[in-house]
Formats: C-alpha cells, structure tokens, sequence
C-alpha cells in the first residue's frame, strides 16, 4: 500500500490548567490566529487540521479541553481512543506545571491506551514572551526524562514555535496508531477503510 495516497485519522488532546493557553495554541495552530480576549473552554472543543507527516496525510482532529474540576468527568469518553496528547502549563505559573504529572495520571487512567509506559506525551511550555518566567526549561527536561516525554516550549501570542510540537505530537501519534493496527489487525490497510472509527476495533 502507497501510504502517500491515503488519509489517516489521528486524535489528539490538548490538557493543562485553565488560562495556560490550550484554546490559543490550537487556534494559533489551526487558524494563525491570536486573541488577547480570554474565553475559558466549557467542556470541550476541537479542530481539524490536515498535516503530511513523514510521507503521509494525516488529518488531526485536536481535542481542547476545559482545565477545570467541574469538567474533569467528560475525560472518561473524550480521552479514548486518542494517539498522543499534549500537556501543556504556562511557563510563568509554578502551579500549572506542577499539576502535570496528575493530569497525565488521570489521562492514562481514563484513556486506558494499550501500552502505558510508551504511549507518546508532548509537554509544552506556553507563554515565553512574558518576562515573569517561573518554571525553567532545565526544570520542565527533567521531568520530562522522568516520564520519557519530549519537552517544547513557545509562544501562542508571538507565534514562536508553535508548529513543531504539534507536528511532533503528530509523529509520535502516527507511530502509535501504525504500530496497535499493526498488532491488532496485522493488515494495515483495513484500518485506513475505516478512518473515523478510532474507538472501535476494526470489523474485520
């Protein structure tokens, strides 16, 4: 099979706190646009953006979600069937970061992906233009060897460095969704039939 002649749907999440920037990252990603006006995401949101990663045609389909408690209970459904995530915190806010390493808990737990220690996480460091800076890049690596992620940092607002993690995330994904096929249908192809059903085995 030629892999350049077909699209393949990946799903990715977008966590953190509230206010790190998730909502500006993916629109900045998405759309190239910025807003100074803060909206707090209520539940969830998405968008779609078609990438070519590695030779292939890959359609994100990126998950924003709300970084607040009272909607911690829409992860259980939303989570599934994703093939990488993205952490993100605001690298002026010790908290936002901090609180990572208990939303990567909460997502293994509910997402429940086939393999736990390698599925492909992508911390992101949001908001470097701003002088005020709390949480060091030298801080934000180690954790990230701890947890065997990949760290990238960078700015929705100047649009500094906004694509690579994305791409990177997408990569990552693309290597997940080809290895489970793989093991799970041992014929790549029947899969890329069915893109849209990641959340159900394939019915072959």
């Amino acid at each position: 099979m030629n892999e350049g002649t077909s699209t393949i749907y990946l799903k990715m999440i977008l966590i953190g706190n509230s206010g790190v920037g998730k909502s500006s990252l993916m629109n900045r990603f998405v759309n190239h646009r910025f807003t100074n006006m803060y909206r707090a995401t209520i539940g969830t949101d998405f968008l779609n953006k078609t990438v070519t990663v590695d030779g292939t045609s890959v359609s994100l389909q990126i998950w924003d979600t709300a970084g607040t408690e009272r909607f911690q209970s829409l992860g259980v459904p939303l989570y599934r069937g994703s093939h990488s995530c993205m952490l993100v915190f605001d690298v002026t806010s010790s908290a936002s970061f901090s609180s990572l390493e208990e939303w990567r808990k909460e997502f293994l737990i509910q997402a429940e992906p086939p393999n736990v220690s390698n599925f492909p996480f992508i911390v992101l460091g949001n908001k470097t233009d701003l002088s005020n800076r709390e949480v060091s890049k030298s801080r934000a690596l180690q954790w990230c060897e701890q947890i065997g992620a990949e760290y990238l940092e960078g700015s929705a607002k100047d649009d500094l460095d906004v694509e690579t993690p994305f791409l990177r995330a997408a990569q990552a994904g693309l290597q997940q969704y080809k290895k489970h096929t793989l093991e799970n249908t041992g014929h790549f192809q029947i899969t890329c039939e069915q893109p849209r059903e990641t959340r159900n085995s394939c019915q072959c």
